[in-house]
């Protein structure tokens, strides 16, 4: 959603014509497809993390653009709330000593935007809701002051037609309304991107797709909104229900919200976005001027305005992304499933860990989705988020007799997808270095049985048995949460609970 929207009033005729539009950039998508003009393979992958802005105190601060007026950089903007930035970094070749490489750059673009966020009383917090959030923080007035959320804001209140209802029930159960998307802002997530050649496109999203279910159980780090201890990952039904433009007819009716695992395997970038086309009214009927028939006769490469500003607007977990670089036409995968945090070890982690077992997964003889149902792929997605590094997964059993059976999340990750991992990274011929390094981070969350959201968890829980009330034991958490973040060192490090308070004299 990095268009430059204005805000302004649709009428009839405009979405109608938006349609037309969108039907010819699926024409279009199709003629490069079928004339291969799209850029030869490169390796090429990226990184996008949301933040959280908190005072000294653990609560938000509704300050990004007195922030980002200090940092001063193209590599981070705005985000849908006051209290969000997102920094981006630029795309680097898979191989070598790339995730070094990467986390060293994170460490200086995020300790120069904390120092600067400190200018104004404020800090840096990566974490996948920031426990300390109320009501009243995710409300329109903390709207960030850009005209494209205002616009997609109001275009989603009004094809809902009433107040959002979020109900979530996971630990403790969380039931209230909100009168706009706001909530959604609470999920700040990591974003990796993966270019792709069209030929190699489905079998990296479906690879994406069941790998998904592991990410989340060895990175999840979002159990509590609202003061509510809920789903060790709750920003997927946060994010649902936050969006959600179906009132509860049309979700009886089954259908499909605009945040979505998706329904079956594929078997080419196009059907995607046909799907787009198919399922989904545009929230943002705003039209190009670009005519991309014409564009294409005449050898040039169309933006596809249109198509790309729609799927902008439907917010898959492992979404395809139509870009333009130097003039050439490329596709990517932006797999958008993992919370920021807890540390930048851990994000670079998280990322080797992807990267590695999405690339093992696409080469494998017997792909994993040919034998592993959708539905079940989805059901492990939702155990993942429900009850993180604890989940079981039903998963293709190894040896002659093949089917499914039920898995611990740790035992897979540990003795299948790791290995599978490692030789992924291989593959993309990243050091070994850098491998075991990062694989290490993984494999220890496993050993450990921890991660971001067990961490938060069990750090409450401490702090309310020290005789805090649940307000000040989520402030406490965030700000040992916070200080652990800036030293460093990975989540499953962590010593659990508050530091003990140094006597005085």
């Amino acid at each position: 959603m990095g268009e430059k929207v204005v805000a302004g009033q649709f009428d009839l005729s405009d979405r109608q014509r938006y349609r037309e539009k969108l039907q010819k950039c699926l024409t279009g998508l199709e003629r490069l497809l079928v004339e291969k003009r799209f850029d030869r393979p490169r390796n090429l992958m990226g990184v996008e993390i949301e933040l959280n802005l908190a005072g000294p105190d653990g609560m938000p601060k509704m300050l990004n653009g007195q922030v980002l007026e200090r940092i001063a950089s193209r590599d981070f903007q705005t985000e849908l709330a006051m209290f969000n930035l997102e920094v981006n970094i630029a795309p680097h070749r898979l191989g070598g000593r790339v995730f070094d490489r990467l986390a060293e750059e994170l460490r200086t673009s995020l300790a120069y935007a904390d120092r600067k966020a400190g200018e104004v009383d404020a800090g840096i917090v990566m974490t996948g809701i920031l426990p300390t959030l109320g009501r009243d923080d995710l409300v329109s007035s903390n709207l960030s002051e850009v005209d494209r959320y205002t616009l997609l804001n109001d275009q989603i209140v009004a094809a809902r037609g009433e107040d959002f209802r979020l109900d979530i029930e996971g630990v403790e159960h969380l039931v209230c309304t909100a009168k706009s998307i706001v909530p959604e802002a609470a999920c700040t997530s990591v974003q990796l991107h993966l270019q792709v050649t069209p030929g190699r496109f489905a079998d990296v999203w479906n690879a994406a797709q069941a790998a998904s279910a592991a990410q989340i159980a060895v990175g999840a780090n979002s159990p509590f909104l609202f003061g509510r201890e809920l789903w060790r990952e709750s920003r997927p039904p946060l994010f649902l229900q936050s969006t959600d433009t179906r009132p509860p007819e049309l979700q009886a009716q089954g259908v499909r919200p605009r945040t979505w695992f998706g329904e079956r395997w594929v078997s080419s970038a196009y059907e995607l976005f046909e799907e787009n086309l198919r399922y989904f009214p545009a929230l943002l009927p705003i039209c190009d001027d670009e005519e991309p028939l014409e564009v294409i006769a005449a050898g040039g490469t169309p933006k596809l305005a249109e198509m790309v500003l729609h799927n902008g607007t439907i917010y898959r977990w492992n979404r395809p992304v139509y870009g333009i670089a130097d003039g050439v036409p490329h596709l990517r995968v932006e797999n958008r499933v993992l919370p920021a945090g807890p540390t930048i070890t851990d994000v670079i982690a998280n990322a080797a860990f992807y990267y590695g077992l999405v690339r093992a997964l696409a080469e494998e003889s017997r792909p994993v989705w040919t034998r592993l149902p959708f539905d079940a792929a989805e059901a492990n997605f939702d155990a993942a988020c429900r009850y993180g590094i604890d989940a079981r997964f039903v998963w293709p059993r190894r040896g002659r007799y093949g089917g499914t059976g039920e898995i611990d999340a740790v035992t897979l990750v540990r003795d299948e997808l790791l290995p599978l991992a490692s030789a992924g990274l291989d593959a993309w011929g990243v050091e070994a270095a850098d491998r075991d390094l990062y694989l290490g981070v993984i494999e220890e969350r496993c050993r450990r049985r921890v991660n971001g959201a067990s961490w938060q968890a069990a750090t409450f829980h401490r702090a309310l048995e020290g005789g805090l009330s649940r307000e000040a034991a989520l402030a406490a958490t965030t700000r040992r949460y916070a200080e652990l973040m800036h030293v460093g060192e990975p989540v499953h490090m962590w010593p659990v609970g508050l530091p003990e308070p140094v006597p005085m004299g």
